[in-house]
């Protein structure tokens, strides 16, 4: 399994628009989910803060979400455009593949 890994800083006021967009039946899985090979995205909020979240992607080998995003190229920066109002900060944290322990 491949994963990538954002982390986020949420405007203040913006929270729950943020997790309606980018939660497990936003905005973004619906475009992820034309891909194939897109297995689902955790949204992740940091207890500590309310505005302090990270979505894991997870995409079954990196060439599946290489295929996606060169196919839905213009429709991934169209919807982070869109999206760019709502955060303070947006970093990638990095992407790899998972391999079990066992």
């Amino acid at each position: 399994m491949y994963i990538i890994l954002w982390e986020y800083i949420v405007r203040a006021g913006h929270e729950a628009e943020f997790e309606k967009i980018y939660g497990v039946r936003g905005d973004w899985v619906k475009l992820f989910e034309q891909g194939e090979g897109y297995l689902g995205t955790d949204l992740v909020r940091i207890p500590d803060t309310l505005r302090h979240y990270f979505t894991i992607d997870h995409w079954s080998s990196f060439k599946a979400y290489e295929t996606f995003h060169k196919q839905y190229r213009a429709a991934y920066r169209a919807l982070d455009a869109r999206c760019q109002s709502l955060t303070e900060d947006e970093k990638w944290i990095g992407a790899g593949d998972i391999y079990s322990a066992t």
